[in-house]
């Protein structure tokens, strides 16, 4: 593939001014720093200027037809990079080579006059893009289709809802055929319905069109949905640039957890959680036909707890089960073995066992979690006592949600069910 854009040590400065700070003033302070003013004292304070790098040292190269999400939190300078590479501003330093016509998006309204109708606001946009008129009347009724606007085309946009200037200027920008489509945050304006309309636009440009997409958004799952290469800013700094776009995400959303914490654990020291009862050997999590699960988990899969536990002396009172909590440190609930009907229950022995139980696909929400391997002897005896001395692993949900296209961000609450709905109608029966 053709690189179509080529960023080589780019950076952008501004000059950020400081006044001192001011505290109260009486009206003798006002009329002695204008007196200073009128003579001109050397001594009077010049505000500080400093440098601030929005963008600094940034390089990679994009070929023609990526889909190339960015991402990082607000102030990374994601947007400050949209400008450079629509060339609305130039870099302080580092230089672009772009291949083709680029249309962006960034920010509502871009692009548009105010006081011109949606209709000749088209035609300007497409004039901007070097398209002959010919070219945008062919285009014309696809873009009105698209933006569900066609009521409202002759009125000047000025008078247009965020939602309309968002979906007429998408539609624009889509059907008008750049080589290179920028986009912002901006979809977050409009509904649920015309994001869904855009994301799969944006797939189809790239995949069947040959173009090429940069979205910036805060929406991970929307990102893992479109993308197929992702770059992560962070204060200024390309961080990371990888067509693994799960991995880049999880290290935006979770950082260095993802390192640090573990999702199994090992007894290496037999004497570790050392009692008469029990001895764990290994706590992990797998899939459904016992893969080892890594992090972070999407949410549209089964989780397997695996407890591997000897038995070293059986009592009747024996209780395994495991406690969840999320990351505010809030218990969630207990699982025991023990929790089913008595009959059901295992024939131990005093051998190894997997003890091995199931956590349902779009049970939690997005985040990360700690699950603690707890046992005991009903109501006589903590083995391992929840919070105090527990073998402990980590886990990360992200994604997965539920295929709702309502719901690609983290829903509101500690869990996140997607529970069954029956709707039936109801008919009334006159007697």
């Amino acid at each position: 593939m053709s690189e179509v854009i080529i960023a080589e040590n780019l950076g952008k400065k501004y000059i950020i001014s400081h006044q001192a700070e001011a505290q109260y003033t009486a009206l003798r302070d006002v009329i002695a720093d204008g007196a200073k003013r009128l003579l001109r004292i050397k001594n009077q304070k010049i505000p500080k200027r400093e440098d601030f790098w929005a963008l600094r040292n940034v390089s990679f190269k994009i070929n023609q037809g990526e889909r190339v999400g960015i991402i990082g939190r607000n102030g990374a300078g994601k947007t400050t990079l949209l400008k450079l590479l629509s060339r609305i501003t130039e870099p302080s330093e580092g230089r672009i080579k772009i291949k083709g016509r680029v249309a962006s998006l960034l920010e509502v309204g871009t692009g548009f006059h105010p006081e011109l109708t949606g209709r000749e606001n088209i035609y300007l946009n497409g004039a901007i893009l070097g398209m002959t008129r010919s070219e945008i009347k062919k285009k014309f009724d696809d873009i009105v289709n698209f933006s569900g606007v066609k009521k409202f085309l002759d009125t000047p946009v000025k008078r247009f809802s965020s939602g309309m200037y968002v979906r007429l200027a998408f539609a624009i920008a889509a059907h008008l055929e750049p080589e290179i489509l920028l986009i912002d945050e901006v979809l977050a304006v409009g509904d649920v319905e015309f994001q869904k309309k855009c994301l799969g636009k944006m797939e189809d440009i790239s995949s069947k069109e040959g173009r090429t997409v940069l979205f910036v958004s805060h929406s991970m799952n929307a990102i893992e949905q479109l993308c197929n290469r992702c770059l992560l800013i962070e204060k200024g700094n390309l961080k990371i640039d990888s067509k693994d776009v799960r991995k880049v995400t999880s290290a935006y959303l979770f950082g260095d957890k993802l390192e640090k914490d573990s999702s199994e654990w090992i007894n290496n020291e037999k004497n570790e959680y050392k009692n008469q009862w029990i001895v764990p050997t290994r706590f992990f999590i797998t899939n459904s036909d016992s893969s080892k699960l890594g992090m972070p988990i999407s949410n549209n899969n089964d989780m397997w707890l695996n407890m591997e536990i000897e038995i070293k002396e059986f009592d009747p009172a024996l209780q395994i089960g495991y406690a969840l909590y999320n990351e505010e440190n809030d218990v969630l609930y207990f699982s025991w073995h023990t929790d089913v009907e008595e009959k059901l229950w295992p024939n131990l022995d005093e051998v190894k066992y997997n003890f091995k139980t199931k956590i349902p696909k779009r049970f939690l929400n997005e985040g990360k979690y700690r699950v603690e391997l707890i046992a005991c002897l009903y109501k006589r005896f903590w083995i391992f006592e929840p919070g105090v001395n527990c073998p402990t692993i980590n886990i990360i949900i992200q994604g997965g949600l539920s295929d709702s296209p309502y719901w690609r961000e983290k829903r509101s609450g500690i869990l996140a069910p997607v529970c069954d709905w029956i709707v039936e109608p109801i008919t009334s029966i006159n007697n």
